[in-house]
């Protein structure tokens, strides 16, 4: 959010950002009143309400009991929709085959919900935004879901499919699976200093992409097949791609 973006860098005032962050938060509330129809309008509230919770539980599937108790899919897809038109949350599918299309193989029960901006997500939960201040913390807070929810926001809008997600039952799971000019490229996001990953480890055995991506703390680097990617840079992973395509060398 722009106005809340001012008031960190620019004028350094926490206690403002708060402040338009959750005006921010109370406007699209109010939102849910104007636009839609009045049965939809408390489904509405408790979907986007859930969000936080449903990211911050180790499976992150979106589950429609977790918005309220006794929830049904055939009530509330109308208001999970209506945010999802709205552009207020994108909705990643599960994919069971990381083939072409990627749409071909979606799980369409299975799905999670990310907010459009990660500031608002940090809102949402009542994590204080003192966290911003001591580094690397921000990234290890909320079980990664922020930095999951930064990812998502920063390469939907670089790559015309939609990401998905790819899991193996209960043995492994790749955060995103990226589609660029007709490859499947699996997306780890890793918001600790550790950066070791058994789930893309099992995925690049069994499907052998030709480049996978990792976003890390750590620097830009290309490592049989492995590109690490800065966290800071995920608004220009299209163009890395595209630098390596043009034989870049990545090492920094």
């Amino acid at each position: 959010m722009p106005e809340a973006v001012t008031a960190l860098l620019e004028k350094q005032d926490l206690e403002l950002t708060q402040s338009v962050l959750s005006n921010i938060l109370r406007a699209k509330t109010l939102d849910f009143s104007k636009h839609t129809e009045y049965k939809d309008i408390v489904k509405i509230g408790y979907v986007w309400a859930s969000i936080p919770a449903q990211l911050a539980r180790k499976n992150k599937k979106f589950l429609y009991q977790a918005a309220k108790p006794g929830a049904r899919a055939r009530e509330y897809e109308d208001a999970l929709g209506w945010l999802e038109h709205a552009g207020l949350v994108h909705k990643i599918y599960r994919n069971t085959t990381p083939g072409l299309p990627l749409s071909r193989f979606d799980d369409l029960s299975s799905f999670k919900l990310y907010l459009y901006d990660v500031g608002l997500l940090r809102r949402m939960s009542f994590l204080d935004p003192i966290a911003i201040k001591e580094g690397n913390r921000l990234f290890t807070e909320f079980k990664g879901s922020l930095s999951e929810n930064y990812i998502l926001q920063s390469i939907i809008t670089q790559f015309e499919v939609v990401p998905r997600y790819w899991s193996s039952g209960n043995q492994a799971e790749v955060d995103f699976l990226v589609q660029y000019q007709n490859q499947i490229i699996p997306v780890e996001v890793k918001s600790g200093e550790s950066i070791r990953g058994k789930s893309l480890s099992l995925y690049r055995k069994q499907f052998q992409p030709p480049i996978s991506i990792r976003f890390s703390l750590q620097n830009l680097r290309l490592d049989n097949g492995l590109l690490n990617i800065p966290l800071f840079l995920a608004d220009q992973t299209k163009r890395i791609l595209e630098g390596r395509d043009s034989r870049t060398n990545f090492e920094c």
